[in-house]
């Protein structure tokens, strides 16, 4: 399979254990940091900028869209990490997570806040940082270890 393919289906393949580890590290938050997560807050406030939202009548089709661009963006960053991975010498693991917490800081520190998407990381409890950036950096591990499977070692 060619870097590009691999990543993406690394990349979106990963983000399902990156899921349940967010739903499972959020019930464990305070009640009063648990709030929606940053994939909900982002589709949700894009969907209301771009009128989406207003096709989005409950519930499930929110956590649907919600899913669909979280989901969309692991595929989206899978893609952009393997071509990157196969130039960087470290181990799988090392460069995986290296490039997870890459993209959560890229994300939440520059790019959302920048588009006025989200608030940026900062203004959030430390523990719901926590939670994303272990998320992200579980899910750069996957991504790499599958990346390495599906085109080969790097």
């Amino acid at each position: 399979m060619n870097r590009f393919a691999a990543g993406a289906l690394a990349g979106l393949l990963a983000t399902a254990p990156m899921t349940l580890a967010m739903v499972a590290l959020f019930r464990r938050l305070p009640e009063e940091e648990q709030y929606p997560l940053p994939p909900a807050e982002i589709t949700m406030t894009v969907a209301e900028a771009t009128g989406v939202d207003e096709h989005l009548h409950d519930d499930t089709e929110r956590l649907e869209a919600t899913l669909a661009a979280h989901f969309g963006y692991g595929t989206a960053a899978g893609l952009v990490y393997a071509p990157l991975a196969a130039k960087i010498p470290l181990p799988p693991l090392v460069k995986g997570s290296l490039y997870g917490l890459t993209v959560w800081t890229v994300s939440y520190l520059g790019l959302l806040p920048a588009a006025h998407i989200l608030t940026p990381a900062t203004e959030h409890p430390a523990r719901r940082n926590a939670l994303m950036i272990g998320a992200n950096v579980l899910w750069g591990a996957v991504t790499a270890l599958l990346v390495e499977r599906f085109a080969g070692k790097e």
